[in-house]
């Protein structure tokens, strides 16, 4: 026995990754960002919403419990594939940008946790991206190994003939 492995008998061993469940993080945040954004630009008092944010808020709710990715999401803002119609989505993504703002004030530690996400995200779609490219170059060599060979092999039977 070597003694590396009497080391990772010692040492505890990892665990699998597990798949966290964002969805009502999420739906704080935004419910929070939303509350900031009304009471700043529609003359609200508290936590309560102008009707045309309440119905924004509504659609957008039901769009997250909808939503293809399931629990593993991405975070709205950075989605790929928004759920939401084109005009929803401009909206809500105005409403958090301009509540975001605001919030930095009112939910400090909110904010720096979302901006770590989303940090998080951004790397990895970076990762994903990185590897997606990796192997589209892997299968262009190849592509273009496989046409250098099969442009070879007809040369050399016409030299056999040739002969």
């Amino acid at each position: 026995m070597s003694i590396l492995d009497k080391i990772k008998k010692i040492l505890p061993k990892r665990k699998e990754p597990e798949l966290k469940n964002n969805v009502p993080k999420e739906k704080e945040n935004i419910r929070k960002t939303f509350g900031v954004y009304c009471n700043a630009n529609h003359d609200t008092d508290g936590g309560k919403l102008c009707p045309k944010c309440t119905a924004l808020l509504t659609t957008v709710m039901l769009k997250i419990q909808r939503c293809p990715y399931g629990i593993g999401k991405p975070l709205c803002d950075l989605c790929e594939t928004p759920c939401f119609g084109e005009d929803v989505t401009k909206n809500f993504r105005s409403a958090m940008n301009s509540g975001r703002k605001k919030m930095r004030l009112s939910h400090p530690l909110q904010v720096v946790r979302h901006k770590l996400a989303s940090m998080g995200m951004e790397y990895a779609k970076l990762q994903r991206d990185k590897k997606s490219t990796d192997k589209q170059k892997e299968q262009e060599v190849k592509m273009r190994d496989k046409i250098a060979q099969a442009t070879r092999s007809p040369k050399k039977n016409k030299r056999k003939k040739k002969k």
